[in-house]
Formats: C-alpha cells, structure tokens, sequence
C-alpha cells in the first residue's frame, strides 16, 4: 500500500506543476488521469485483500 501513496503523491505533484505552467497543461491532464487509476488500483488491492472465504 505504500507504493500506491507514494505514486498518488508523484502524480499530485505532476498535476500543480502541469497547472503551474500553462505549457505544460498536458501534464496536468496525464498526471490527473494517472492519480484517479492508482486510486482505483490501490482501492481495488485494498478490496481484494480483504475477502472473507465462505466456509463449506
């Protein structure tokens, strides 16, 4: 879980910087795109770790 906070704050990072530059918009968007699919993927490994097996 600590790559997956580590990642969401390089891709936060990566969108003020996109933001700060008004070139550099494109970085911005990627770096957005980026963040919301490490939260997804984190959210899901997160979900996925924590599944209960039914007893038969």
């Amino acid at each position: 879980m600590g790559i997956v906070f580590v990642l969401l704050v390089v891709w936060l990072g990566l969108v003020v910087v996109g933001f700060a530059v008004k070139a550099l918009l494109w970085l911005a968007i990627l770096g957005i795109m980026l963040f919301v699919v490490t939260g997804i993927a984190g959210a899901v490994r997160r979900h996925a770790g924590t599944r209960t097996v039914s007893p038969r």
